[in-house]
């Protein structure tokens, strides 16, 4: 797997801060990058602070006007040298109207109206205010990086009696590891030997250590908190929960919600439209009012130019988003894109899949009923055999209740069908197991039942055997959880489950659940949700919660997809646009709260950049502010942006 090094830009225009981006690296890349920023850092502290002395030599002591000027002169070269070669470039490259070039043709035409202190000055205050604010944004970036800094540095492996220390790249598949107390867990693999307690919560948000025993499977990215065990990998780094996780949170800022693209596209078009008005700002007064002045009016253009730089916006829009999904994924929430993150604000409808979303999925058979003829053994026995190929939590719980290896060999003429259940040959005789659809299918005559339960129906060779009931329980937060979403505005909660009318009503009524549609194939639920769709609000989104494997073409439909992951289910990161990590119903309220902050702080700066540009830009027009208040206007007020995107950060 190659180094995961990442850029996220973060800007539709090249603003000066930190080259308007903010990294996502490599956790164990982080020390060069500091040391690469501090270095840079410090060589312009030094050229800014030796051009200050400079200036306020020229300014405060008399000397002769030609030494002033020169050392104006040598002062703006050493403090807007790099701001006007930057303009040069990108005008060559094509892209003109950035902030570099504002700045530049600004303190410029101060200069060509004699004004070389104003000129000097506003390059200074604006290079000082870059520092500040790429000293904001650098801390921004390592704020969200140390959220996910899951990656393991190394692994422990076996070769023969001695233990050898090697790059987590460099581990196979099969290869025995041994993790040590304190340690990273460095692959996915599955305990051999020994047992501890794991920190699970920088994958799964969970504050509580999980126990492990030998034949359990455990998570790259968690920690080992107390004992040694070994264990033995079974995916290489690259396809490893916590390469996985990494990937997604590092990629997720390349889906731009609606607001990040609209500031794109703002920004495209706004810029060139005041520099022309800027334009028009110096030269058509002074032709049109009588004793107006070119110089004045020239400068009240260049103050309406610094003014006009959108950074503020073009920053701290998409630095909020990055930071909710940085939040986000702290909870164990992992949020593919700024779009999805926004479009939690929106929800109104929330239709959930019952097993394994608002039940554990842990099934247990709690009843076996027998026709004449047949016992109950015989019963367990066939249909165990029956499901012994599949992987459904129903057919674990029935091979789990067996007991006993079964002769695949015996095995014949095996077909499934979705929705209804199993047909195959054992022993010679033919065995069905399903539900009533499959009975009826087939023309078997058989008994109903109204057990609590997932009911499985067995007829041998043409005639009903028995059935047997497995039952499910419900997750301990699935009550509160959804009793929050409504707390929260959620105003329609339903769910979509393949059970019997029974089973689904009794859940449904358990928790609170406004609707519950049973007894429905994978195609039926997409069905459904066509008709929730034609029932919700037309501004109002609808979100689907599932499993990610069965669910896929009802994740795909909804407006939003959640996934419950299971601990990295690969199907559910694939399928959905949100996947819940520790599988609780109560992320989906933390994923909506962390939604509805991102979006205040977001729009918090947006009426703040643009009111307090539009109050300055006013006033400079008018010949009240001048280009101290203009440099503050786009520097301190993109400060003050960026440090409150970061507040999304902070608290619940």
């Amino acid at each position: 797997m190659k180094n995961n090094k990442k850029e996220l830009n973060l800007t539709g225009l090249d603003c000066a801060s930190c080259a308007t981006k903010i990294e996502t690296e490599n956790p164990s890349c982080n020390d060069d990058g500091d040391e690469s920023y501090e270095a840079i850092e410090k060589s312009k502290i030094i050229k800014i602070s030796i051009g200050t002395l400079l200036f306020l030599a020229a300014l405060l002591f008399k000397m002769p006007i030609g030494l002033s000027i020169g050392f104006y002169i040598i002062s703006y070269i050493l403090v807007g040298s790099e701001v006007v070669l930057r303009a040069a470039k990108n005008i060559l490259k094509g892209r003109v109207f950035d902030e570099s070039f504002l700045m530049s043709i600004a303190t410029i035409g101060a200069f060509a109206i004699r004004q070389f202190p104003e000129g000097v000055a506003v390059m200074l205050f604006y290079q000082v205010g870059m520092i500040f604010e790429s000293i904001a944004v650098h801390h921004s970036r390592k704020s969200i990086a140390a959220l996910m800094d899951i990656r393991p540095e190394y692994a422990n492996i076996k070769v023969g009696d001695d233990l050898v220390k090697v790059s987590p790249l460099d581990v196979k598949i099969d290869d025995i590891v041994v993790v040590k107390p304190g340690e990273k867990i460095p692959l996915d693999g599955t305990v051999i030997s020994g047992n501890s307690m794991v920190d699970t919560s920088a994958l799964t948000g969970e504050s509580v250590p999980r126990e492990i025993f030998e034949g359990d499977d455990v998570l790259s990215g968690s920690i080992n908190k107390h004992g040694l065990f070994t264990m033995k990998v079974s995916k290489e780094f690259g396809e490893s929960a916590v390469s996985k996780i990494l990937d997604l949170v590092q990629n997720a800022s390349s889906k731009k919600a609606p607001t990040e693209s609209f500031i794109t596209k703002f920004a495209k078009y706004y810029t060139p439209f005041v520099v022309f008005a800027a334009l028009g700002l110096a030269v058509i007064p002074p032709l049109l009012i009588p004793e107006a002045s070119f110089a004045d009016w020239i400068n009240r253009a260049l103050v309406f130019l610094v003014v006009s730089c959108p950074c503020a916006l073009v920053i701290s829009i998409p630095l909020g988003f990055f930071g909710g999904i940085g939040k986000a994924s702290k909870n164990g929430i992992l949020v593919k894109g700024g779009n999805f993150l926004e479009a939690l604000n929106n929800v109104d409808t929330i239709v959930f899949d019952k097993t394994g979303t608002l039940t554990k999925g842990v099934f247990n058979v709690t009843r076996i009923n027998s026709s004449d003829g047949y016992s109950k053994e015989d019963i367990l026995k066939y249909a165990a055999f029956v499901e012994s190929y599949s992987n459904h939590p129903i057919a674990i719980s029935i091979m789990k209740a067996y007991g006993e290896d079964v002769n695949q060999e015996s095995i014949n003429n095996y077909s499934e069908t979705a929705g209804h259940g199993i047909k195959a040959v054992v022993e010679g005789k033919e065995i069905l197991a399903g539900n009533t659809k499959l009975m009826y299918r087939e023309n078997i005559a058989f008994d109903n039942t109204e057990d609590a339960g997932t009911v499985v129906h067995i007829a041998i060779d043409g005639t009903y055997a028995g059935y047997i009931v497995i039952s499910d329980e419900l997750k301990d937060d699935s009550v509160s959880a959804i009793k929050e979403l409504k707390n929260i505005g959620i105003r329609n909660l339903a769910m979509l489950t393949g059970d019997r009318k029974s089973v689904g009503d009794k859940i449904g009524k358990m928790i609170g659940l406004d609707a519950v549609y049973s007894d429905l194939l994978p195609g039926q639920k997409v069905e459904k949700l066509e008709m929730l769709f034609m029932q919700k609000k037309s501004k109002g989104a609808l979100l689907f919660v599932g499993d990610g494997v069965n669910d896929a073409p009802v994740l795909t439909r909804a407006d939003v997809g959640i996934a419950m992951g299971g601990l990295g289910s690969d199907a559910a990161i694939e399928a959905a646009d949100i996947v819940i990590m520790n599988d609780e119903p109560s992320k989906i309220v933390t994923a909506i709260l962390i939604a509805k902050k991102t979006r205040r702080i977001v729009w918090q700066n947006i009426i703040f950049a643009i009111g307090i540009k539009a109050i300055v830009l006013l006033l400079g027009a008018f010949g009240i502010a001048n280009m101290w208040e203009a440099v503050f206007a786009d520097v301190g007020v993109t400060i003050i942006a960026v440090i409150n995107s970061m507040r999304v950060l902070k608290g619940e």
